[in-house]
């Protein structure tokens, strides 16, 4: 195994430990996202789903309320640590299952879904056509596709105001915001083969709870949260100043940061 190897799987496995440990504040966080993008899907009862990148599992068991007990819902994620919690979560739904693969090698039989859906789980593909011509190639012929990933940084509050009050701008990782552009995803899911592609600009206020929750999650995970697991000394100089600028914007009791978001739609 090369070094690039290593280090990238060190990386991932910081990452899952870190949202593992933070997993349901950052739902809190998140669900209100996840839900546009499941509502521009609209799951039908009796329809079989595929979760792409469905880490601690709540999309899933949001997407299998929608499906009914004569649907199914199948998670994949990257995250043994993440798919653990999952699995606890979902202890009990017969019709909800998961599978620890990598979304892009993922080889279950073509036609089987009639819906994929995604999270924030489609930003670091290598090669994000193959990624979705795979997916393409799960669904069904009347297949549809939605997911929901991030605008620019510039766009997104909830990760640059902690990005500028920790001084750490310079550090960004772009990954996250790999699909900023709406041409970018048009012609990736076209090259995929996809069709009808709608792009919709969505803003929400989010949060993820009191200040020392929002704290904690910004500083385990997102684009901050990547350069503080990964640079360990920074730890007490970022979260003295993310605090201090958190609690003057005012109620210290829910605080909150605007998260901009694409809700992505196609059809097979």
């Amino acid at each position: 195994m090369s070094k690039a190897d290593i280090s990238s799987l060190r990386a991932r496995d910081l990452a899952s430990r870190a949202w593992a440990e933070v997993a349901d504040s950052l739902d809190l966080q998140l669900s209100p996202l996840g839900v546009r993008a499941i509502e521009a899907l609209s799951p039908q009862d009796g329809e079989a789903v595929l979760d792409v990148g469905c880490g601690a599992g709540q999309s899933v068991l949001q997407l299998a309320d929608r499906v009914g007990p004569g649907g199914t819902v199948t998670g994949v994620d990257i995250a043994p640590r993440l798919l653990e919690i999952a699995c606890r979560r979902a202890a009990g739904r017969s019709r909800v299952d998961f599978i620890e693969c990598d979304a892009l090698k993922l080889a279950l039989p073509e036609h089987s879904f009639d819906c994929v859906f995604s999270r924030f789980g489609v930003m670091a593909f290598q090669d994000p056509i193959a990624a979705f011509s795979n997916f393409r190639r799960m669904l069904r012929p009347s297949g549809r596709l939605a997911f929901v990933c991030w605008r620019s940084l510039d766009e997104n509050e909830l990760d640059l105001f902690p990005l500028r009050a920790a001084g750490l701008e310079g550090w960004l990782d772009p990954t996250p915001f790999s699909f900023a552009d709406p041409g970018y995803i048009r012609n990736t899911l076209q090259a995929a083969g996809f069709v009808h592609v709608g792009i919709q600009a969505h803003d929400e206020m989010v949060s993820n709870g009191d200040l020392d929750a929002m704290v904690a999650v910004l500083l385990s995970v997102g684009p901050l949260g990547k350069i503080i697991r990964e640079n360990l000394g920074m730890r007490a100089a970022a979260e003295s100043s993310v605090r201090t600028a958190l609690g003057e914007r005012g109620n210290q009791a829910a605080v909150t940061l605007k998260a901009a978001t694409w809700v992505v739609t196609a059809r097979r």
